[in-house]
């Protein structure tokens, strides 16, 4: 590893290795021939001649496919110093290996049939990887609110003590959010086209040369080199470029995806102040270098911190989007190779971290229960009003006295630190007739839980699994982080 020049922390810490691999120059480069090879195989079986003779012969064909992998990476470099034009250095280096096929290299075609079919390809390769990571966080989560579906907690609104809920209940408003980012991700997934080959400035008109103003045969260009590179179609029209459009989409899925991953990790963090809910925290972790007892939410962190370089990484295809002039211009390029790759590489690193998290979450039941039982009588002041009307009390009265009791017991907590006394006062009203132990028998958490748990049930077997059956040739998988 270079040590004396700045290295990404998105590929030194943060993104998996198979995430890497799809935005590598051996994806890239290997990407470039098979399109190569792609167009003179169309242009070949569409008959494309002089004179009677084919221009392109099975044999270029094969020569072509025989060093499809084994990238010249030098020749390559070499030449780009003398051109200054990445796609005809490739070109000449593909020629040099392939001496018979060296002259219809790149016929018909402009730098975007390699550049932007490939970014193309790349984005679909990268938002599978992305797509099964998701699965499989939706997969833990819902194993997490099966187990912890009947665990009273409290709820907060504002972030103050509400009415309760169960642990797993609130897990399945994360599920949710993912759910709508896996919905949105195969819908832009189901939608991306090729750019095809076009030409320079997306009229084919090379290929009206080529083909005599052969229409019908032009017609066929697109839709073969889509077969052939496992896509169902091609934009309709474009300039030089597929609309940058494409890039803004696929970049609000990841922010999208973010905006989930930070709103579920803000929430552990959270939980993991209350003492309720922890991240997974190993053997020999340090929580910090000066305080040895802390156990902080790193991970969780590391996800909101991700998450918002994400959201905010999606302004860049925006920008560039809407500031594309006419049927092409190059302020693209450099924008779209730091912004593309770089959102794909941390939401892999986001969702790594989600799996991570997710699978060794740690659940303080008695701290949950405790914290639940000190605002519960607040939470029982209904229930109880109920028991004493039906024991011959006046409602409008009772809901008077209980409100005054509310805040003097409030007072007690707050102003004198004591414990909650709620209970002892009204018990201490004979108007309510009720005694302290009726009181605290009516004290169970789960009474006050609503449908949580049935909600859980209808929501992971009506939404949830049918999901994960669709996907689950894609489930299993693990995370490993770095840092």
């Amino acid at each position: 590893m270079s040590t004396d020049r700045y290295t990404s922390p998105l590929s030194e810490r943060y993104a998996s290795k198979e995430m890497q691999y799809i935005f590598s120059q051996d994806m890239k480069f290997k990407t470039w021939r098979r399109l190569w090879i792609a167009l003179a195989e169309t242009e070949m079986e569409l008959g494309l001649s002089e004179n009677g003779k084919p221009v392109i012969s099975r044999e270029q064909i094969d020569e072509l496919k025989a060093h499809a992998e084994d990238i010249n990476y030098e020749v390559a470099r070499e030449r780009e110093k003398l051109v200054r034009h990445d796609v005809m250095s490739h070109v000449y280096a593909y020629g040099q290996q392939c001496p018979k096929a060296a002259g219809i290299i790149h016929l018909g075609a402009t730098s975007c049939y390699v550049g932007d079919n490939t970014d193309i390809i790349v984005m679909n390769e990268a938002m599978k990887l992305v797509h099964k990571k998701l699965v499989n966080v939706v997969a833990e989560l819902a194993k997490f609110a099966e187990n912890y579906k009947n665990l009273p907690t409290l709820a907060f609104t504002h972030f103050q003590p509400a009415q309760p809920t169960t642990v797993g209940k609130r897990a399945t408003l994360w599920i949710q959010e993912f759910l709508m980012d896996l919905e949105d991700l195969e819908y832009v997934m189901g939608s991306l086209k090729l750019l095809g080959s076009k030409g320079t400035t997306g009229t084919q008109a090379s290929f009206l040369e080529l083909f005599d103003g052969d229409q019908e045969t032009i017609d066929k260009i697109d839709p073969m080199i889509a077969a052939k590179m496992g896509f169902k179609d091609c934009y309709a029209v474009s300039g030089q470029t597929y609309s940058r459009k494409v890039d803004t989409r696929v970049a609000n899925i990841l922010a999208g995806i973010a905006a989930s991953a930070h709103k579920m990790s803000n929430d552990i963090r959270l939980l993991q102040h209350l003492k309720e809910v922890e991240e997974p925290f190993e053997k020999n972790q340090i929580g910090s270098s000066a305080m040895a007892y802390k156990r902080n939410p790193m991970r969780s962190e590391r996800i909101a911190s991700l998450s918002r370089y994400v959201m905010i990484d999606a302004l860049n295809p925006a920008v560039t989007s809407a500031t594309q002039w006419f049927e092409r211009t190059l302020d693209d390029s450099a924008n779209k190779r730091l912004s593309i790759p770089e959102g794909f590489l941390a939401i892999d690193g986001i969702l790594d971290l989600c799996l991570n998290v997710v699978d060794g979450l740690v659940v303080y039941d008695k701290v949950i229960t405790k914290h639940l039982l000190a605002e519960l009588p607040f939470m029982a002041t209904e229930n109880i009003m109920m028991d004493a009307v039906k024991n011959g009390g006046n409602r409008q009265e009772l809901h008077e006295k209980i409100r005054t009791l509310s805040m003097e017991a409030g007072k007690n907590v707050k102003v004198e630190g004591k414990d909650n006394n709620l209970l002892e006062l009204i018990a201490a009203d004979p108007e309510f007739n009720l005694t302290l132990e009726q009181l605290q028998a009516a004290m169970d958490p789960s009474k006050y839980v609503g449908r949580s748990p049935v909600q859980v049930d209808a929501f992971l077997d009506k939404v949830v699994k049918p999901v994960l059956e669709a996907n689950k040739a894609a489930l299993g998988i693990k995370a490993e982080i770095n840092v």
